[in-house]
């Protein structure tokens, strides 16, 4: 392995160390692929010291995923939720990064929260954002929603829409309702902690 490479590899394995001391949960099992990797780079295994780092890498994303469900409000009254479901995504999916979702009901009422953090995707929602022509070319309108700057779209004929919400540049949130009014999609925007979202590391 030439130098470059070496470097390459050792700027990873810094990368996976600091996420995995800010997420001590985990400890174990990724300060043990950490240190099983830095066997293997030491006894020239470069091979699989990268699959330990990979490794410990979707232990942390996993377990980053998993506080992204704490997010996701409680059903609103009169409403029903399923439990939270997170993923960690490699590049076939969001581009990467990591989501979490919920589903809501109340009678014929559908309405799904999902979460998207740290996803390369954001890029092209930010820039609907930016431009309000984007925004507004299939029915979209700019509002506000607790501070932050929405996407609301609603179809009266059909009761069915969705409101986008980027927070800190980094999470993407998307409320979806089918046979439901825009009111229910703006109160569960509403019940949203963006504050706490946007200072989540």
């Amino acid at each position: 392995m030439n130098a470059h490479n070496r470097s390459k590899l050792l700027t990873a394995v810094l990368t996976v160390v600091l996420m995995a001391i800010s997420i001590p949960a985990l400890a174990d099992d990724v300060t043990d692929s950490i240190d099983e990797a830095l066997d293997y780079y030491k006894n020239g295994e470069y091979t699989d010291a990268v699959d330990s780092l990979n490794y410990a890498s979707q232990l942390i994303q996993q377990k980053k995923s998993e506080n992204l469900t704490t997010f996701l409000p409680e059903p609103l009254e009169g409403w029903t939720s399923k439990e939270p479901e997170s993923k960690s995504a490699g590049a076939a999916m969001f581009g990467g990064g990591i989501s979490a979702e919920r589903k809501y009901s109340k009678g014929k009422n559908r309405i799904t929260i999902e979460i998207i953090a740290d996803s390369p995707m954001l890029q092209s929602v930010m820039m609907m954002f930016s431009n309000p022509m984007y925004a507004t070319s299939d029915g979209g309108k700019l509002e506000k929603i607790k501070r932050q700057k929405a996407i609301v779209k609603f179809k009266p004929e059909s009761m069915s829409g969705e409101i986008k919400i980027v927070v800190a540049n980094r999470f993407l949130v998307t409320v979806k309702g089918n046979k439901t009014t825009k009111k229910d999609l703006k109160d569960y925007a509403k019940a949203i902690k963006y504050k706490k979202l946007a200072a989540m590391q």
